[in-house]
């Protein structure tokens, strides 16, 4: 929109350059046997901080072959065509989520070999040291959009019902299989009880980094919609009360449950930011606050009530898993019949 695409080609330069290295260091690896979890991890953020200089590098040389292409506000460019902005929105979405699975591959490749408690802290760690790096991302980034603590500018507003409806479809889509496939289930087993997936031969951090790697990949694509829609993000937007609310959606709704997931997050937006901010609004201006602690005393009611969710391991529809109808077994027959 302001004739500067360096952000975006830096993002799809990174993102392009950078999976194409982690699976050549991927590649390389699998030739040795018994290489520790942190040896592995330095040759992988070696090789990621090579490909954000040269991404750097690239999108500066490549700016000013686009500029002309782009053009102003007052005068739009071939790339400022309704059409080509819808291309140039699919693919930033989908970079997004690309971009956002690497970090979190970089991320899970140490942490996920930690116990729970660790990796819970080591997590939060993690947020405080993304925030920090956004609110002085305008001293750090050398992008005309990013602001700092003063928000991210420049977003156009792309996102539509449809696109919106299109995305989540195709994650449903595209999740429900991979929970159905043979890594889905690799995946599932490990959840239930890591001690009998490991002696079954499945590769347990393996099968937690994928997870971890699969749910942020969505979690960036969710993220680029959304920030397309508003035209505007800060990092006060996604504060620590924010974070909370996925972990509440996959409670209500049920541990291993789409269908539940899915209703739950349509009926607790409702619940939180409509039923409750429109009632307490009646009850003054400080009342719509009390919001953050009624929705714990839910939480905390539904855990002691029903700990496995309204929905349970329930599955409606298209969700369910695939029925294989096995043949009746046929009894074997006597050696040797009696003779009438």
């Amino acid at each position: 929109m302001n004739g500067d695409a360096r952000g975006l080609l830096v993002l799809g330069l990174g993102a392009l350059i950078g999976t194409l290295t982690l699976l050549g260091i991927n590649k390389w690896l699998q030739r040795f046997r018994g290489i520790p979890v942190l040896s592995s991890f330095t040759l992988y953020l070696i090789g990621a901080l090579i490909t954000g200089a040269a991404a750097v590098y690239l999108g500066n040389q490549l700016n000013p072959l686009l500029t002309p292409l782009l053009g102003s506000v007052a005068e739009p460019g071939p790339l400022n065509s309704p059409v080509a902005q819808q291309v140039i929105y699919f693919l930033a979405v989908i970079l997004a989520g690309i971009f956002a699975a690497q970090i979190s591959f970089l991320f899970g490749l140490p942490v996920l070999t930690l116990g729970s408690d660790y990796f819970g802290i080591a997590t939060l760690g993690f947020t405080i040291v993304v925030n920090t790096l956004m609110i002085n991302s305008d001293t750090i980034l050398p992008f005309p959009e990013m602001k700092g603590g003063r928000g991210m500018i420049g977003i156009p507003k792309l996102t539509t019902w449809f696109s919106a409806f299109f995305f989540m479809m195709a994650v449903i889509i595209i999740m429900r299989n991979l929970v159905h496939s043979s890594t889905g289930r690799s995946i599932v087993a490990v959840r239930e009880d890591e001690i009998a997936a490991k002696a079954m031969g499945i590769d347990v951090a393996g099968a937690k980094l994928m997870s971890f790697v699969v749910g942020s990949f969505f979690a960036g694509i969710g993220g680029a919609v959304y920030a397309h829609y508003i035209g505007f993000l800060s990092p006060g937007t996604f504060n620590f009360l924010a974070g909370f609310n996925p972990l509440i959606i996959v409670v209500f709704g049920g541990l291993g449950s789409m269908t539940g997931t899915i209703a739950a997050s349509f009926g607790w937006i409702f619940f939180l930011e409509g039923m409750l901010r429109v009632l307490l609004s009646q009850m003054g201006t400080e009342a719509p606050t009390w919001r953050f602690v009624l929705y714990p005393i839910t939480l905390l009611l539904l855990m002691l009530i029903r700990p496995q969710g309204l929905f349970g391991s329930i599955e409606w529809g298209f969700l369910k898993g695939p029925e294989f109808i096995t043949a009746p077994r046929q009894q074997p027959e006597p050696a040797h019949k009696s003779a009438i």
